[in-house]
C-alpha cells in the first residue's frame, strides 16, 4: 500500500468517525475527527470537504434567524 493510499484510508476513517460522533451529539469528538480529516487532506491528495453540507446548513440557519 502506498503512502497516498494509506492517507486516503485514514481520511475516510476520520470522515466516518466524525459523522458518527455528530450523530451521537458528541460535538467535541466531531471536531477532533473533522480536524484530523482536514489535516490528512492537506498532506495528501486534496479532496472536496465532506462536511461542506453541514457548513452550508449552518450558514443557512444563521441567515434565517438573523436579527436586523
Amino acid at each position: 500500500m502506498t503512502i497516498e493510499e494509506q492517507l486516503n484510508l485514514e481520511a475516510d476513517q476520520a470522515r466516518r468517525k466524525a459523522l458518527e460522533a455528530l450523530a451521537r451529539y458528541k460535538f467535541c469528538m466531531f471536531g477532533y475527527w473533522a480536524g484530523l480529516w482536514v489535516h490528512l487532506n492537506r498532506i495528501g491528495s486534496r479532496r472536496r470537504n465532506p462536511f461542506r453540507f453541514l457548513v452550508e446548513a449552518a450558514r443557512a440557519e444563521i441567515h434565517q434567524h438573523k436579527v436586523p
